[in-house]
């Protein structure tokens, strides 16, 4: 699968797709497909409800507490002073979670890339959900942006929603299940249309 290939799939939908994606010109959906589960689900906790300059500071703050390394092991992070994390701008729900990962890491729980990369997107959603915090939107994160996997659309994701609205000019943006339902048509290339979809103009 290409994104061109994608994007042309979408712009034959009808006339609000082909004039959108035209506008926009071609996907550039970029990934980090070499990051461990554990730490990409970290990461996407952390961005939660945050603006992404936010977002950015907080998890740069984090790694400063650990010199010398690209992102902590789970052992470093779990043996590391609760209140320093917090002091990095967590909130105490978002560090318990944080924390409650790095367990779920060592105790396998939380797969390894390689492991991740052999199970199904409804196997990886079952099991992580089932962490403290971890909902199925930081899941579809992990799998868009980590797994690369091309067909994901996170109807929870209030901008996806909004986006579609914009697209068709609606009053209102679809509840999630009537945006599933809509996306249905959009198959195998939900995570591409996830990606344009972040991107209607807030004018429309």
């Amino acid at each position: 699968m290409t994104y061109a290939n994608a994007a042309t799939f979408l712009q034959s939908l009808d006339d609000e797709w082909a004039r959108h994606i035209a506008a926009i010109g071609p996907c550039r959906h970029e990934t980090k497909p070499a990051r461990e589960p554990y730490e990409a689900l970290i990461r996407a906790i952390a961005y939660q409800q945050l603006h992404v300059k936010a977002g950015d500071a907080i998890v740069a703050r984090f790694l400063a507490l650990y010199p010398g390394l690209a992102f902590p092991a789970p052992e470093q992070l779990l043996a590391t002073d609760a209140d320093l994390q917090k002091a990095c701008g967590f909130s105490a729900n978002k560090l318990a979670t944080i924390r409650a990962i790095a367990q779920a890491r060592l105790d396998d729980v939380v797969p390894t890339l390689a492991e991740a990369r052999s199970m199904s997107d409804a196997e990886l959603i079952e099991r992580l959900v089932s962490l403290r915090g971890v909902g199925r939107w930081t899941v579809e994160m992990f799998l868009i942006y980590s797994l690369e996997r091309t067909d994901i659309l996170p109807v929870d994701d209030l901008g996806v929603r909004e986006g579609y609205r914009r697209l068709k000019g609606l009053e209102k943006a679809p509840k999630p299940r009537q945006m599933r339902e809509i996306g249905e048509r959009w198959s195998p290339y939900r995570t591409t249309a996830a990606w344009y979809l972040w991107r209607v103009p807030q004018s429309r």
